[in-house]
């Protein structure tokens, strides 16, 4: 027996905005008497936007009234109601999660989303959807081979090192095709910040491809520096996007690049130079006679679409089956994550007075813990919360927690535990009302504004 969670998918980007709909599958893997597995056995896309020019008020501001009329005409061509969708992510992506009102935009926009829909900035999970939408993941998987991802889009480029079909690290860098635009006639309209000192051209400059390449050339040098393919300088860390921290180059002896986003559909193409009224075109080709593809490359199954496929079919993971919930008010979203280094009650006192609402609890748990192990974890966390307890494992020992918190805080606490979702200090969970014995679970980030 198979349930059907319907998503959405909708990446508002620097350069473009587009959305998806698709059916995610859920099954019970296991067998007939053992603990039920669940998983998303498959992802089928049924409706796909086109690409839109994301619709800017001004350099500083996103058209969040375009933007809403945007979208509610998409979900009126799909024929799909906002109340019928049960997953997905609204994700602000690029230059456009440092718009000054990024945020407002996100809130006008949530409101067209079903119960359980993301909504999200930041560089970590775009690089994890971009990867997992382009096919990055899959193809590392199949084929066993170590990739480093870039979905190179408007304003950054999104980072992924993957192993063994697991993303091991992201990154981000401000690199992107539209750091510089030109009028139809090559006259430049606009310098992002991002390139001062780095760029010799400026607004009002009527520009030819020979000034707009040593830019190209300056830009792909950071990716070729972030991939291990040239000696690392200052340029690295000064095109580092301050969200994303440091991201260390790749030292892999073998290591397949792997490219997504709209820059990505000009490395193979040669397309005139003006073709977008931005660096895009001559970005793609400096890309295609770099470093980056010299070795083994290739461009991804999606490209332009990559995020918008990994919002829309990837932002969601189930939790282990083994769960326990007590008095949830599903949807939980944006839930700040607390790592705790140590599951004693002084710990967990004192982290939790930093925070100013609820948090979950993160700690790996036990592999097969006995009766007393569970108990004692029980005690100290029932002591140091001191009511209500939110619990995220790496483990699968969530259901012998919670029933022991249970029988400790009582029948009308708040109390959750989930297992299998592995998370960072700095992430934010969501989590939904069960699919079956599961809870659909997605880990994220929130980096908004300047």
């Amino acid at each position: 027996m198979s349930d059907i969670l319907r998503s959405v998918g909708l990446d508002v980007g620097t350069t473009s905005t587009q959305m998806i709909f698709s059916e995610l599958t859920v099954e019970n893997k296991a067998s007939g008497f053992a603990v039920p597995e669940m998983e998303i056995a498959r992802r089928d896309i049924r409706y796909r936007s086109p690409v839109y020019f994301t619709p800017l008020l001004d350099e500083s501001h996103v058209d969040a009234g375009a933007l809403r009329e945007l979208v509610a005409e998409e979900y009126r061509k799909a024929g799909i109601r906002r109340e019928s969708v049960d997953t997905g992510a609204i994700i602000i992506t690029g230059e456009t999660s440092r718009k000054e009102n990024a945020r407002a935009v996100l809130d006008a926009l949530s409101d067209f989303a079903g119960e359980f829909v993301v909504a999200t900035a930041g560089p970590d999970l775009e690089s994890v959807l971009a990867a997992k939408g382009a096919g990055a993941v899959d193809y590392s998987q199949r084929t066993g081979k170590t990739v480093l991802h870039m979905d190179i889009g408007g304003g950054t480029s999104n980072l992924a090192l993957i192993r063994d079909g697991k993303i091991e690290r992201t990154g981000c860098l401000n690199v992107g095709g539209r750091l510089l635009k030109f009028d139809g006639g090559g006259t430049v309209t606009y310098v992002s910040p991002v390139l001062t000192g780095l760029c010799g051209l400026k607004p009002g400059d009527k520009a030819s491809p020979g000034q707009v390449k040593p830019v190209a050339e300056i830009l792909t040098q950071a990716l070729e520096m972030a991939a291990g393919l040239r000696e690392e300088t200052p340029l690295l860390e000064q095109l580092t996007t301050r969200e994303a921290g440091r991201f260390d180059p790749c030292r892999e002896k073998e290591l397949v690049i792997s490219f997504s986003g709209g820059v990505a559909d000009c490395i193979e193409k040669e397309l005139p130079w003006l073709e977008f009224g931005d660096i895009g075109p001559i970005l793609g080709q400096t890309i295609r006679e770099s470093r980056l593809c010299g070795g083994e490359f290739t461009l991804g199954s999606e490209t332009i679409r990559a995020t918008v496929i990994g919002a829309g079919c990837h932002s969601a993971q189930l939790s282990g089956s083994t769960v326990f919930h007590q008095n949830v008010p599903f949807p939980l979203k944006n839930v700040p994550v607390v790592s705790l280094a140590d599951i004693s009650r002084e710990t967990i006192r004192r982290e939790l007075s930093k925070q100013e609402d609820s948090a979950i609890l993160a700690f790996p748990g036990v592999n097969s813990p006995g009766y007393r192990e569970v108990a004692a974890m029980a005690e100290e966390i029932a002591a140091g919360t001191g009511g209500n307890a939110l619990i995220c494992l790496e483990q699968d020992m969530a259901k012998a927690l919670g029933q022991a918190l249970a029988l400790r805080l009582g029948p009308n606490a708040e109390i959750l535990c989930i297992d299998r979702v592995k998370v960072s200090e700095g992430s934010y969970l969501d989590v939904g009302a069960p699919v079956g014995p599961a809870l659909p679970v997605v880990v994220k980030t929130l980096v908004l504004g300047k």
